[in-house]
Order: structure tokens, then C-alpha cells, then sequence
């Protein structure tokens, strides 16, 4: 499965654009994370880059929650690092590992994604992005935008239709003062879903409103699981998504609290192991 598998459609473009277009994006054939960084000899260790030749589109932190996906993770560094290159970005890749087995929370991770990248580098933009979302054309930029940004916004997994209006889950960005703008994300969320639409009523409270690229750039496709052990349905979500303008004062950014496990500078990533307590 090597990089070439990428196929160019539509009119051709010039040379100050890199971009593909439409890629051909399977999980048929494992892929290995020595294949990986060989296919990408311009990375620096911890998942870094920043183009050679130019000046960088934008310095974007892109952050993964996780816990346990190593081969999603693997696709996602296969097909996302050469993508980001050629989108001529300054860019790092940070994989959020939820340390222990309580229950899942990915909105915190994301929080602690936020703090930890800014202190590696003086980011300004991030991008949230479930391990399991693949993007299947470059031109869908992972950069920030003046309104924050949803980016997977046709999936496979919803038949390449946006589910609702407000959706705001899978793949998104958002500038530091964006971020800043809603306290960041909320903390308490333990467990699978409503995380995201508390995120999307804190934009709308504070009169911002989600662009998305079309839906043929933002199509993308989800590596198919089961879902993980310890991150079953939220039942307290509905109840908490009706109250985020109360709660999102002080549940957010300014109460995050955790402890750092540890931080490993791999070649394709930077892996923060985090305990973020339990419910």
C-alpha cells in the first residue's frame, strides 16, 4: 500500500498547489509504523514538521484522545502525515493516551491535548480528531478558519450525509482564541457521547457559528470497530447538554485538573499518558 496508491482526479493543478484531490483510502493491508516513517523522511521526532521552502500555512497542533487503538492509529499516521505535508503546515501530532481503565473521557483529553502542545511550541491552532476518521481529499485543510471548523463533515458511517445541523463530533478546529472564547471543552463527560454538542452549544452561546468545507472535500471514512470497553453511553448527557450555558463558566479550561504519566517523543507522534481521574 504505498503512497502512490493515491489517485489524482479532476483538472490538474499547479505547482504552488500540492494537494491530490480525492484519495483512494482502504484498511485492507496492515500498515507499520517503520513504513510509515520511512515514507516520511522530512518528520522530526515527536510528529513534528514544518515545511522546508515556505513560509507555513499555519502552526497546528493536532490532537488525538485515545486509549488502546493502535492499528487505527497506525492508518491514521499513514494516510494523515503525508496529507499534512503537502497542506504545507507547521504542525505536530499529539495522541492523548487515557492512562488506567476507568471510564472514557474524551472531551478532558482533548483539554489536556490543548495545554500540553502549547508547551512544546507557540501554537495557534489545534485539531481535535478521533483516531478512527480518515480524510479521503486533501483539499479538506486542517488548519483554522475565521468561525471554528467542523471537518468531517461526510462520513461513510452516516452515508457521506451530515446526521444534523449542529454536529460538531469526529474531526474539528479551532483557533487558540476560539478555544479560549468557551473555556475550552467540558470536563465531565464521562463515557460515549454529548461532549460534542455541549462544544457546539458553547459556540452558538457565544455567537459563533461552524463552517464546514463541502461535503464532497469533507468526506471521510471510519475505521470500523466495536465499541471499546469503559466508554459505554453517557446516561447523565441530554441532562448536561440542556444546562451548558450555566455550567460552562467554570467546567471547562479553568478546572482542568490531571497528572501527566508520562511523555514519549516517538517519530511520528508525541505520546502523552495521562491519569484524568475517575466520575
Amino acid at each position: 500500500m504505498s503512497h502512490s496508491s493515491a489517485r489524482r482526479t479532476g483538472p490538474t493543478r499547479s505547482h504552488q498547489d500540492p494537494s491530490v484531490g480525492p484519495l483512494r483510502v482502504e484498511f485492507t493491508s496492515p500498515v507499520n509504523l517503520d513504513q510509515i516513517k520511512d515514507q516520511n523522511p522530512n518528520l522530526q521526532p515527536g510528529g513534528r514538521f514544518r515545511p522546508r521552502d515556505c513560509e507555513a500555512v499555519m502552526k497546528v497542533a493536532i490532537i488525538i484522545p485515545f486509549r488502546k487503538r493502535e492499528e487505527h492509529l497506525k492508518f491514521w499516521l499513514f494516510y494523515l502525515h503525508p496529507i499534512l505535508q503537502r497542506q504545507q503546515l507547521d504542525y505536530g501530532v499529539y495522541v492523548i493516551n487515557q492512562d488506567g481503565d476507568q471510564i472514557f473521557n474524551r472531551a478532558k483529553l482533548l483539554n489536556v491535548g490543548y495545554l500540553e502542545a502549547l508547551k512544546d511550541y507557540d501554537y495557534e491552532c489545534f485539531v481535535f480528531s478521533d483516531v478512527d476518521l480518515i480524510p479521503m481529499d486533501d483539499r479538506n485543510t486542517y488548519k483554522c478558519f475565521s468561525q471554528p471548523r467542523h471537518l468531517s463533515v461526510s462520513m461513510d458511517k452516516f452515508g457521506f450525509r451530515l446526521p444534523y445541523n449542529q454536529y460538531f463530533g469526529g474531526v474539528s478546529s479551532m483557533s487558540k482564541e476560539q478555544y479560549l472564547k468557551i473555556n475550552g471543552f467540558p470536563n465531565n463527560y464521562w463515557g460515549w457521547g454529548g461532549e460534542d454538542d455541549d462544544i457546539f452549544n458553547r459556540l452558538s452561546s457565544k455567537g459563533m457559528s461552524i463552517s464546514r468545507p463541502s461535503g464532497d472535500v469533507g468526506k471521510c471514512r471510519m475505521i470500523r470497530h466495536d465499541r471499546d470497553k469503559k466508554n459505554d453511553p453517557n446516561p447523565q448527557r441530554f441532562d448536561r447538554i440542556a444546562h451548558t450555558r450555566d455550567t460552562m463558566h467554570k467546567d471547562g479550561i479553568n478546572s482542568l485538573s490531571y497528572q501527566v504519566v508520562k511523555t514519549e517523543k516517538f517519530d511520528l507522534f508525541t505520546k502523552v499518558t495521562v491519569d484524568v481521574g475517575k466520575p
